[in-house]
């Protein structure tokens, strides 16, 4: 009985709800596990406790405000994330169930996690990212900004992150002693301190227990206040304190590489397009193509036929022609027949959700696609990177607006 009230106990209170000590230690347990296979060395066990704890408390602060918003996660849509996971990985859903298994995690436990990591896209996406906009301008500017700076503009940096967190209004004196514990933290790295271990143990950013890894970026990935430290960094250099609203951070090049050139294969196509109707059927339309082809097949041109059938009035003026397009250019069914055909190929009527076609692919060459990807890159990356901040600043002020008590010194 003491034992079930000891693993059983509250160890912080987060608003009208709470947690227990067997599910902060179910939590480390997975968490250790995962530091341990990846080699990082571990830091003292009460600092693990506290950084693991802290990370639930944002979670659970999450997911209250996503309940409160009426937010949840049917199991259909579980259930096709999970297939979408399992394909990621080449796997079917029930041999990722057995992998998950086979690796000691339990399913339910899996389950849940992904349902409430879920609810909390779902919470940021309509307070975070439907309100984040990229203007042409800020394209423009950070791709004359990498050139300036003599990069290539498909350059990445594997970076890894340390965050000595001060709160809002800090005072100078709170201030003084982040900047103080930071640039101690920066003369034990520069002396032999593993960077891995000091960001389990001493980092307040959001990726503390992954060892501080951010993972590969392109400079437009990078956070803002980094990037004309990164832009001149070297493999393995330190830079920092820097610092920002959030506090002082210290970062690290892991690793750096480039791209090169962006080449994709284009296809220059045209259709006929018959759109269905109450007086106008799918086999009506499947009937009328199929006498087109045959008329087509036996030397009738295309482009006239496109101009006096095709329901698509804006490429049927140029007689059917769609021009060069890169591949994702149209829906799939229509992208999975075009792709079939060989040049000067005729299709069978294909049905899509706009009505049904006749393709014929006119050729296909590859096309340097760098600039225009560069900038369909730069535009998501800055989007990707004023979220990213976005959400720093909104957990972090989550947390600091929420009540929480901690008790994890108390018996």
């Amino acid at each position: 009985m003491t034992i079930a009230m000891d693993i059983n106990r509250i160890v912080a209170i987060v608003e009208d709800g709470v947690i227990l000590e067997s599910e902060l230690n179910h939590q480390i347990y997975n968490i250790t596990n995962k530091l341990a296979a990846s080699g990082t060395q571990l830091p003292p066990a009460e600092v693990i406790r506290q950084q693991v704890l802290e990370r639930m408390i944002i979670t659970k602060l999450q997911l209250q405000h996503a309940e409160r918003a009426g937010m949840t996660i049917d199991d259909q849509t579980l259930q096709r994330s999970i297939g979408q996971l399992a394909r990621q990985n080449n796997m079917s859903p029930e041999e990722f169930r057995n992998v998950l298994r086979s690796e000691g995690m339990n399913y339910s436990d899996f389950l849940r996690e992904m349902r409430n990591e879920l609810i909390m896209n779902q919470l940021r996406n309509r307070l975070i990212h439907s309100r984040i906009t990229v203007s042409d301008h800020e394209v423009e500017h950070f791709l004359e900004t990498q050139g300036k700076a003599g990069l290539d503009q498909t350059t990445q940096f594997h970076l890894a992150h340390i965050l000595i967190a001060t709160p809002e209004a800090a005072s100078p004196t709170q201030i003084q002693q982040a900047r103080d514990r930071a640039e101690k933290i920066v003369a034990e790295i520069k002396n032999g301190k593993d960077f891995k271990q000091s960001a389990v143990s001493l980092s307040d950013g959001s990726q503390a227990l992954n060892g501080g890894d951010l993972g590969w970026r392109r400079l437009s990935q990078v956070p803002t206040i980094f990037v004309d430290y990164v832009s001149n960094m070297q493999q393995g250099e330190i830079q920092g304190p820097i610092r920002s609203a959030s506090g002082f951070h210290i970062i690290k090049m892991i690793e750096l590489k480039g791209v090169g050139k962006h080449v994709v294969m284009q296809t220059n196509v045209r259709h006929i397009l018959l759109k269905t109707s109450d007086l106008f059927s799918d086999d009506d339309a499947r009937k009328k193509l199929d006498g087109l082809r045959e008329r087509i097949v036996d030397g009738d041109d295309f482009s006239k036929l496109a101009r006096s059938n095709s329901d698509d009035k804006s490429s049927a003026l140029k007689g059917g022609n769609l021009g060069w397009t890169n591949p994702g250019a149209f829906v799939p069914r229509f992208e999975e027949a075009m792709a079939k055909l060989e040049p000067g190929e005729i299709s069978q009527p294909v049905q899509t959700q706009f009505g049904w076609h006749l393709i014929q692919v006119l050729g296909r060459a590859e096309h340097d696609n760098t600039s225009e990807y560069q900038k369909n890159q730069a535009r998501e990356e800055i989007r990707k990177q004023k979220i990213e901040e976005e959400t720093e600043l909104w957990l972090r002020r989550l947390r600091n607006e929420a009540y929480v008590e901690i008790r994890l010194d108390k018996t």
